[in-house]
């Protein structure tokens, strides 16, 4: 079982940088693929980037790639969403999630979620 819990939401303006962080919680926190999905008011969840368990692979949505980076400290068992240039679009409760099977969180079907965070982007 694997627990999360993010932090690091908040309002910002366009342009300026954020940075989440999720902590975990569990047994072999290195084995699971993490990933980072946000929703938008009235729109369906939309996975942003993932990380493979051993930081080998990482991918992007088209909308956030050159933006936003993912990071994962597997000592610390802390996920990271390092978020710049943000625009208005990018206003959304954002969720940490992970799951053993890559194809999982790559389908958008992990089974761990942590409650969210939100973030504003407002002039």
């Amino acid at each position: 079982q694997l627990q999360l819990v993010e932090s690091g939401g908040g309002v910002v303006q366009p342009g300026d940088s954020l940075r989440l962080s999720c902590a975990a919680s569990g047994p072999t926190f290195g084995a699971y693929a993490m990933a980072w999905f946000r929703q938008a008011p009235g729109k369906e969840r939309e996975w942003v980037a993932i990380i493979s368990w051993n930081v080998d692979s990482t991918y992007y949505s088209d909308s956030v790639r050159g933006r936003f980076t993912i990071s994962r400290d597997n000592d610390k068992d802390m996920v990271y969403l390092q978020m710049n240039s943000l625009k208005p679009e990018d206003t959304a409760v954002y969720y940490c999630a992970g799951d053993k099977a890559f194809s999982s969180v790559k389908r958008g079907t992990p089974t761990y979620w942590g409650q969210g965070t939100q973030v504003t982007v407002s002039s």
